[in-house]
């Protein structure tokens, strides 16, 4: 049938079948480079400004080092992901909360980044309270250890995603860093989260992003609510696993 034959690629003067794939699936990659690095810029650029505008100067060292252990491997991942897992980064950048608890969550997670940032930079500009170089960068150290935990969460769960949901043909994962605590996505960001105060060279900052244990707190309750009801076998795997975050602790 024609319609076979074009599909197949046969009409002449067409691009064939496989070539135009190729030429959407080009077209789809330009769009998700540009929606990623337009993210990531915008992302550089407030936490540029909420951290030397209050500091009052650029040589803010701690600024910097903490923009460097941040965007680096936001951007290594992020080519990563391009790279072996186009979708898995399409979801990630494109994804909206629909639960009410979790649009407050992420009102009060942003509350909570504006202060802790706005504060770094005041703690540094009126000499506060500000570390030693060496323990911003031993912090570094802390924080990349997150990122690379953060890495190895993305490599073992093809369904991670920003939201809370339960998609299509989803299965529960119980390898690897599931096998020990449920949700290690969050031990991760709490790991990174928690040292970011320190690499900021700013105590008081550490102090404030404290804050984040109740927030995820009430994001995991609402999350394994969801995925209790809506994902099966879910129910057994809190059985087999009984740490949320941290073994023995959480």
């Amino acid at each position: 049938m024609a319609s076979d034959k074009f599909f197949l690629g046969y009409i002449p003067g067409r691009l064939s079948a496989p070539k135009r794939y190729a030429k959407v699936s080009t077209m789809m990659d330009k769009r998700l480079i540009l929606q990623a690095a337009g993210k990531c810029l915008a992302g550089l650029l407030l936490v540029s400004l909420l951290l030397f505008l209050p500091a009052g100067t650029l040589g803010y060292w701690y600024g910097w080092l903490f923009i460097g252990v941040l965007f680096v491997p936001m951007l290594i991942a992020g080519i990563v992901l391009l790279l072996r897992a186009p979708e898995l980064l399409k979801k990630r950048l494109s994804a909206k909360e629909e639960q009410t608890e979790q649009k407050v969550v992420l009102v009060l997670s942003g509350v909570m980044f504006l202060a802790a940032f706005i504060v770094a930079g005041l703690n540094y500009r009126f000499d506060w309270l500000v570390l030693p170089k060496w323990a911003a960068l031993a912090a570094a150290l802390l924080f990349l250890g997150g990122y690379a935990m953060y890495a190895e969460v993305l490599r073992e769960n093809a369904y991670l995603s920003r939201t809370v949901e339960v998609q299509e043909n989803q299965q529960v994962i119980d390898t690897g860093l599931y096998g020990v605590v449920r949700h290690p996505m969050y031990a991760a960001t709490l790991l990174m989260f928690l040292s970011m105060g320190f690499v900021l060279g700013a105590p008081i900052s550490f102090l404030i992003l404290l804050l984040y244990v109740p927030i995820i707190a009430l994001r995991i309750k609402n999350e394994e609510a969801v995925l209790t009801e809506g994902l099966e076998g879910y129910a057994a795997y809190k059985e087999r696993v009984k740490y949320k975050v941290i073994p023995y602790i959480w």
